[in-house]
């Protein structure tokens, strides 16, 4: 989500339309506005509350404290907003208390709903509260515009939240084509310090259960045993989380996958490399013989989008925003979630098959031009439009 707003103001900011973003501020030493979106638009960090990172389930405490400092920063620069845009329902709850007080137009984009996370929660700590909920029903009434990412989210807040979808409108995330695109094999991997006679599959993406990553983990073991890997070197790579995080420290999910790792007998061959910036991304989409998205839950999968730009195949669950991304067959595959076998099955023939996932590389770099930033900003900028009756 804080990819596609950075990318999303970017590119606002190009086609002439100006923008603030506010976030609440985490670091009482970054600068509370900062310039480097481009274009004069500005990312704004409000004091709400301590600036330290905080969980998710704290934030609400200080929504009001962060409305009230986004109405201080608007008043002191004499700004008048034409319209607002939110992303996420914690976001979406402020916007819509500025709304009233501003009196201008709301559009709100979730990027995940409670009810759906709901659906796939393997513990306590993955339950959604019911304050969401209940939030996220308000904003499907007051927002002037909701977007979502696919049309699978804009049946599920029909069947689900009950919505009356005529304020739906289905526009995808975009990506960015000048920094995701086919670097040649050779050059990714010396970037990313991997021997040209290795072979790698990648994993990238928050560490969380609902990722899937330990069906992930169960489909190498069942290929391993099938012997895929006795004569050639394989590795997965899975960028994402702190695996060098002191054991009191390591979260919870860090700590069961790195113990599945043991229990497998994959130490040799699974490597947790951390967090990544956005820049070294590129160069391990293209690495990759192939990019593994084996999520129970995805409202779009930006992840898959950027692997198949840069030409490589992606292999998905069969799950929201993914079932429509990922061309079975042409750009990858999708197969059933929690389902290591059919994932391995799909894995083994990519590898067996060089000149088709080559083939498969081209076609995901053709299907991924039609989400270049350019075009999606432009239909963005359409429907600020279509708000303001311009």
């Amino acid at each position: 989500m804080n990819v596609y707003v950075r990318d999303l103001t970017r590119y606002l900011g190009e086609m002439g339309i100006q923008v603030d973003v506010f976030t609440r501020s985490q670091d009482e030493h970054v600068p509370h506005v900062l310039h480097d979106l481009g274009y004069g638009n500005r990312v704004v960090h409000v004091r709400a509350g301590p600036e330290i990172p905080l969980l998710k389930q704290d934030l609400i405490n200080h929504l009001p404290e962060f409305i009230s400092g986004i109405m201080e920063f608007s008043k002191s620069k004499d700004l008048h907003y034409d319209l607002i845009h939110s992303h996420y329902w914690m976001s979406g709850v402020a916007a819509q208390e500025l709304k009233s007080r501003w009196k201008v137009p709301m559009i709100h984009m979730f990027h995940t709903l409670g009810v759906m996370k709901q659906r796939v929660a393997r513990s306590l700590d993955e339950v959604e509260d019911d304050y969401r909920l209940k939030r996220e029903k308000d904003l499907l009434k007051l927002a002037d515009r909701i977007v979502v990412a696919t049309p699978a989210e804009r049946v599920q807040l029909q069947w689900l939240y009950q919505a009356d979808i005529k304020n739906v409108i289905v526009i995808p995330p975009g990506v960015d084509l000048s920094r995701f695109y086919p670097i040649p094999k050779d050059e990714a991997q010396e970037f990313i310090g991997m021997p040209p006679c290795e072979r790698m599959l990648l994993f990238v993406g928050r560490i969380e259960p609902l990722k899937g990553i330990d069906t992930l983990l169960e489909a190498i073991t069942l290929m391993r045993h099938k012997g895929m890997f006795a004569e050639i070197p394989f590795c997965l790579s899975i960028i994402g989380g702190d695996p060098d995080a002191i054991q009191e420290n390591m979260s919870v999910e860090m700590t069961r996958l790195q113990e599945l790792r043991r229990q497998f007998d994959l130490d040799g061959m699974v490597t947790f490399l951390g967090k990544r910036s956005q820049d070294t991304l590129p160069y391990y989409y293209s690495a990759a013989e192939a990019v593994l998205v084996p999520s129970q839950y995805e409202s779009f999968g930006m992840v898959a989008l950027e692997a198949m730009a840069c030409g490589t195949p992606v292999v998905a669950s069969q799950v929201g925003g993914l079932a429509f991304l990922v061309q079975d067959g042409v750009t990858g595959y999708t197969v059933p979630t929690s389902d290591p076998q059919a994932l391995a099955d799909r894995l083994i023939r990519i590898i067996e098959h060089p000149a088709m996932r080559q083939e498969m590389g081209k076609q995901a770099v053709e299907f991924a031009q039609q989400y270049g930033w350019k075009v999606i900003a432009g239909k963005i900028i359409n429907l600020y439009k279509e708000v303001l009756n311009l």
